[in-house]
């Protein structure tokens, strides 16, 4: 199994190449050379199956020789023992044809943890066999850096630094960060957005003198490793729902396209997708390129839903490379022009995205009403990024089951669904303490040299 870079002149690499590479030299982001096909008896077979079978089904035909089966399975195993829900990723119906995914049930209660920990395990493993040790930086608008937190604490093999924008992340992501108190794990708060931190993440990969001095790996979705473990959760739920004898859509709010991309190589495998519906906030750059065709940022607003506060989405270039026939130097202008603020894209690649993609947008008000609106009818309390999932998915249905995905617990945005509902979520028993742990916070500037600085300090 083979991957290639999106810009088309990285070298190509094997499945633990990519995933301890993350970031490819030429700028691009790594992606099979070719997607693996499950059969329909393949699929049916997954009925019943626990998830780590599942996930096992899924994933093995993307990994080489890089694990042997046995190491593999065991690798499963340890990521997803520490979950909360036996069945991982349970569906909870919401209305005759609309479900839930319950993404939140794993340590720190958001989706990230299902790629996080098992990425974490992989890392470990492959860094094991040859005594080396990484140093991974990662960018997050929230939950992409606790569950990186969660997933590499008190490894011997990893020094972990992940950059959050200071001020614009809930205080219970921000705590689940600040108070690990393993030494090889480091919270660093940047001036300015999301979209500056994960600049300085790429900026760092692209100094191949850094790069290569403090053995730098990446965890971000720009890692593939991580989207492929995100494909899993859409297999074992579209079967739960009757798949392969019967299509299902789904809904996914996001910001930065790593988990409805997933979706779309599950759909490349053979699981009968059949719509794949972008949900975006006021941060709706991805709502507008689908809609005019212009990928034009405008500038991040703060949101009630953090994690989807983003302009710059990376995993949209793997989209668009797929749109533009894999045309590597296609992709190399786009992202020249978006330096300047923006791109056209072609009627051909626009109709290509069109095809695999709808999507809609949800306001600030009309997130806080779904999330009242869907408490008094149902019940269900929705963190604010799942309820902008459900208000599109609404937008959406039609005679194919929908299963919108709920990507955090609601208690990691406590403000926003008081506001909503009138009542404070609350945390689970095992982090009841979270607000009584003390904090290690280090603040740094936006600036790429001091943040370097930093990083080659504490590794020292």
């Amino acid at each position: 199994m083979n991957y290639i870079s999106t810009r088309g002149t990285a070298p190509v690499l094997g499945f633990g190449g990519a995933m301890m590479t993350g970031l490819a030299r030429d700028g691009g982001l790594y992606l099979p050379e070719v997607v693996p096909q499950l059969s329909h008896s393949q699929i049916a077979a997954m009925a019943g199956q626990s998830y780590e079978e599942i996930a096992f089904t899924v994933m093995r035909p993307f990994l080489g020789d890089t694990f042997d089966d046995d190491e593999f399975r065991g690798l499963i195993a340890a990521a997803y023992a520490g979950f909360g829900h036996h069945a991982r990723a349970p569906l909870v119906q919401m209305a005759p044809n609309h479900f839930l995914l319950e993404l939140f049930h794993g340590p720190t209660l958001a989706f990230k943890d299902f790629a996080m920990q098992l990425i974490g395990q992989m890392m470990q493993a492959a860094l094991a066999r040859t005594g080396a040790r990484v140093t991974i930086i990662g960018a997050t608008s929230g939950d992409t850096g606790s569950a990186a937190m969660e997933a590499f604490r008190g490894l011997p093999s990893v020094d972990l630094f992940i950059l959050y924008p200071h001020g614009r992340v809930s205080d219970v992501q921000r705590r689940q960060m600040t108070t690990a108190s393993e030494a090889n794990v480091h919270a660093l708060a940047i001036d300015g957005s999301f979209d500056d931190a994960q600049a300085r993440v790429k900026d760092m990969f692209n100094d191949f003198g850094f790069r290569d001095g403090v053995r730098l790996a990446g965890v971000n979705s720009i890692n593939w490793a991580r989207v492929l473990a995100q494909v899993v959760y859409y297999f074992s739920s579209a079967v739960s729902l009757g798949a392969p004898h019967r299509n299902i859509s789904f809904t996914v709010p996001t910001g930065n396209f790593g988990d409805i991309f997933a979706g779309c190589i599950a759909r490349r495998m053979g699981l009968p997708i059949e719509r794949l519906v972008i949900a975006t906030n006021h941060n709706d750059i991805l709502h507008r390129a689908l809609t005019t065709g212009d990928y034009l940022t405008d500038g991040v607003r703060a949101s009630i839903s953090p994690s989807m506060d983003i302009q710059v989405s990376s995993n949209f270039e793997r989209a668009l490379f797929e749109a533009y026939g894999r045309e590597g130097g296609a992709i190399v202008a786009l992202m020249d022009e978006l330096k300047s603020g923006g791109f056209h894209i072609s009627q051909g690649a626009l109709e290509s995205l069109r095809a695999t993609f709808a999507s809609g947008r949800c306001s600030e008000d009309e997130t806080t009403r779904t999330i009242r609106a869907e408490y008094a009818r149902t019940g269900e309390i929705l963190c604010p990024h799942t309820a902008v999932g459900v208000k599109v998915a609404n937008e959406h249905l039609c005679a194919t089951p929908m299963i919108t995905l709920a990507t955090a617990h609601p208690a990691k945005f406590p403000d926003a669904v008081e506001a909503a509902v009138g009542m404070r979520p609350a945390l689970p028993p095992r982090m009841a303490d979270l607000f009584d742990r003390p904090e290690r916070i280090t603040h740094v500037p936006n600036d790429l040299g001091a943040i370097q600085t930093l990083i080659r300090e504490r590794i020292a």
